[in-house]
């Protein structure tokens, strides 16, 4: 080899290996492709950029743990990657992984809320899916920034947060949560021209009764009792009040206790609601049967008896509480959802 070819060679090997690195840089990033299946990673909330490119690695989702290191520290990206889980396609390039966990949208988790859940069940239900802690969820419903924000004319949520099925990404913050469901409630009933004291009374209907036809009857119940001045006497209100000690067996106790909720002893509405109706029972608290009926007594059967006098009420309670065999085991406060 000359002198001259030795020297070119010198020149050119660097430029080379520079070259090469290049199309391995060029390779990694654009043109390898994650070899499948489409599988769900998940990014755990506040794990680091290190666990996250292990990981990735690991698993087979990336071609280079160090050029991918490299590529998200040049781009400021190693602090900007998204908790939550996302769905990794067959044929994804390292650049679309990391355009996924920082730009892409989690994959949703979805969960129904019936009707008559209160806010103490809802977080435990969010939990449960792993959408949000129960723990700060009930703080946020109790949050009194939150609750002026929202418009809220109360201490909290209850009563606001409407029933439905919804859709949200794991770990969503609690506030985020509450606002969406408050924001469907006022969706659901624009036009309705509620007060605070209708949805309270609607929260009782609904955990009065499961059976449809009844609603706008047990309202008309209510309305009667107040117009009376006659103390509700709702066996729900009472509950909700201990709702953070109770054991699920209602003692005389409990009924003779003084709770803001306890309507057996306060001769008015409850504080606030104690559950989230849903629309049926919030048009049935609007629109009330006209009616005499001051009492209701469980059928046992999810239905009721309706009365109007102390007397006839007394009979019921015989017939359908005392009377073993009409009771067929069954708690009377086990209202069956029809």
């Amino acid at each position: 080899m000359t002198k001259k070819s030795a020297f070119a060679l010198l020149i050119l090997a660097p430029i080379l290996a520079i070259f090469a690195a290049g199309l391995r840089i060029y390779y990694s990033l654009n043109m390898w492709q994650y070899p499948g299946p489409a599988i769900v990673f998940e990014v755990k909330p506040g794990e680091g950029f290190a666990s996250v490119n292990g990981r990735l690695k690991k698993q087979g989702i990336i071609d280079s743990a160090k050029l991918f290191h490299r590529y998200s520290q040049v781009q400021g990206l190693m602090t900007k990657f998204q908790a939550g889980k996302f769905e990794i396609k067959q044929g994804m390039t390292m650049l679309g992984v990391v355009d996924t966990l920082v730009k892409g949208t989690p994959i949703q988790t979805k969960v129904t809320l019936p009707e008559g859940k209160n806010l103490f069940e809802i977080g435990a239900e969010f939990e449960e899916s792993g959408i949000t802690k129960a723990a700060d969820f009930v703080a946020a419903a109790k949050d009194p920034e939150l609750m002026k924000e929202l418009g809220i004319p109360a201490e909290r949520a209850e009563g606001y947060l409407y029933p439905d099925t919804y859709q949200f990404s794991p770990n969503t913050p609690a506030k985020d949560v509450i606002k969406a469901m408050v924001a469907h409630f006022r969706n659901k009933t624009e036009g309705l021209n509620l007060t605070h004291q209708d949805i309270i009374l609607a929260s009782m209907i609904e955990k009065e009764t499961g059976a449809a036809q009844e609603r706008p009857r047990i309202s008309g119940v209510f309305h009667n009792r107040l117009n009376k001045r006659m103390r509700l006497q709702s066996d729900p209100t009472t509950i909700y009040g201990i709702w953070e000690r109770f054991n699920g067996n209602l003692r005389k106790a409990d009924l003779l206790e003084l709770t803001e909720y306890n309507t057996y002893k306060i001769p008015a509405l409850p504080k606030g609601p104690i559950c989230n109706p849903g629309l049926e029972a919030i048009q049935a608290a609007l629109t009330p049967e006209e009616h005499s009926f001051l009492y209701f007594v469980s059928r046992n059967d999810g239905t009721h008896v309706f009365t109007k006098s102390y007397k006839d009420h007394l009979k019921a309670v015989e017939d359908f509480q005392k009377n073993p065999s009409a009771r067929r085991g069954k708690s009377w406060r086990d209202l069956q959802k029809n």
